[in-house]
């Protein structure tokens, strides 16, 4: 039997807890996580460009797989454009190391839907405004619900 009347403890000072994957404590270590996360990124990319999968799947696994692993940490974590653009562009160098992409093809190509003739990758940098547009809108409608309550 449990114990109901259990008492949450506090957080010494530099323990940290995972949650929903991502480590926490008492004030995030932006730098650090922004570090881990990137090698966790660069980790499934790398996996999905070994892999023997046709380059159609490859580009919808990098979608679903690792670009994923970053978009959850634009709602915490303090990221800066160039470090968002940064992350695109050794995305780009490692299509081009694995194959799948030719250093001189139109890198704008890389980010249009298939359906209209591009590769459909998912650009981190799209991921992250669309994570920030998604927040604002948010914190909006839930500030104009309670003003009209």
């Amino acid at each position: 039997m449990t114990d109901i009347n259990r008492e949450i403890q506090e957080l010494e000072q530099g323990i940290m807890y995972k949650y929903l994957g991502m480590e926490e404590s008492e004030g995030i270590q932006h730098q650090q996580v922004k570090e881990r996360l990137k090698q966790e990124y660069r980790r499934r990319l790398r996996m999905i460009l070994k892999s023997e999968l046709k380059a159609r799947n490859k580009i919808t696994s990098i979608g679903a797989l690792a670009v994923p692993v970053l978009r959850y940490s634009f709602r915490i974590i303090n990221w800066r454009i160039e470090e968002i653009k940064q992350i695109d562009r050794k995305t780009r160098k490692m299509l081009i190391m694995y194959k799948m992409h030719h250093p001189k093809a139109d890198i704008d190509r890389l980010y249009v839907k298939r359906k209209e003739g591009g590769r459909g990758l998912l650009q981190v940098e799209a991921a992250h405004k669309t994570e920030i547009i998604n927040i604002a809108e948010h914190v909006n409608t839930k500030y104009s619900e309670t003003c009209l309550s």
